[in-house]
Parts: C-alpha cells; structure tokens; sequence
C-alpha cells in the first residue's frame, strides 16, 4: 500500500510542476466531420468540429478581417464567414452526385467549435464521398477524421493532408 501512494504521490508532483508552465497550442490538428442519413427526414445532416482556435486563425488569415467565435457581438458577422469557409473547403457527395448543403449554425463547445450543415431531399443513400480541405490552408500536417452513419451502419476513415475524400459504401 505505501509502494502505491508513492507512486500516485510522485505523479502528483509530476503532474503539479508541469501544470505551472505556460499552456501551449496543441500540437494535433485535427478536424472531424460526421454525416448522418435521416431516413425519416430524408436528409443528410452533417457536423464539423474544429478547434476553435485553429479555426479563427484561418478565419481571420482568410478573410482579414477581426475573427471571434465566442463573441455574441459579432454572432452573424462570424456565421457568414464560418459558412464562406465550411462550403468552399466540405463537399459532399450522395449516390455519386454532389449535394447541395444548407448551412444551420455553429456553436463553441469548450474548446472546439461545432458547425452544422443540412441536406434535404435525398431518399436513400448507397454511397456517401466527402470531400475536406478544411485547414489544409494553415497546416500541412492536417487530419480530417470522418464517419458517416446509415441507420446502425457506421463508416469510419481519416483523411490525411495533402489527401482530400473519404467514402462509404452502403
């Protein structure tokens, strides 16, 4: 028993000095995207996650102008460049055929920024490609992790930079 507090007294300690230092960026840069048929609906909804500060700097190198996710202030002036981003670096493909994405939202979560996009009318889904570059124009050590969901079938695969499609077959 006192070899097992020793033990959890020195990773304490461990632990202890380095919470002191500085935070640092974190060094993954990782995306994820999910796509869900809603057969009942008959559509595909579909959510990002970004980290949130990776997310304004692209904003902001992008667009030049002053970014803020969490700022209410800015609440519509960030949802038009989140969309201009989520569309030009996102496309989706069902059943061979590019669809048209509707841009619902984004929401902070802690750390991370959640984005949500909505396709509508789409029957059935035999296969699903999707196509991200999302932050491939800040870092070229990017990973896109995507899973793509049909009832209780779920697909999962990453996306690696400079690579740019996952797809699922149904």
């Amino acid at each position: 028993m006192l070899l097992l507090n020793s033990k959890f007294v020195t990773l304490f300690l461990i632990f202890s000095l380095f919470s002191f230092k500085k935070p640092e960026k974190h060094p993954l840069h990782i995306s994820t995207t999910e796509v869900n048929f809603n057969a009942k609906d008959k559509t595909l909804e579909i959510s990002c996650r970004i980290f949130s500060d990776d997310f304004e700097s692209i904003l902001a190198k992008l667009y030049k102008q002053k970014t803020d996710l969490v700022n209410p202030a800015l609440k519509n002036q960030m949802d038009v460049l989140v969309k201009k981003y989520l569309t030009s670096h996102l496309q989706i493909k069902a059943n061979g055929k590019l669809v048209n994405m509707s841009y619902i939202g984004f929401e902070i979560d802690h750390e991370a920024t959640n984005i949500y996009l909505e396709v509508e009318k789409i029957s059935n889904v035999k296969s699903i490609d999707v196509s991200s570059s999302i932050l491939y124009d800040l870092f070229d050590d990017q990973m896109s992790i995507v899973h793509i969901v049909k009832g209780n079938t779920r697909k999962s695969g990453k996306i690696l930079y400079p690579d740019k499609t996952f797809s699922a077959n149904f």
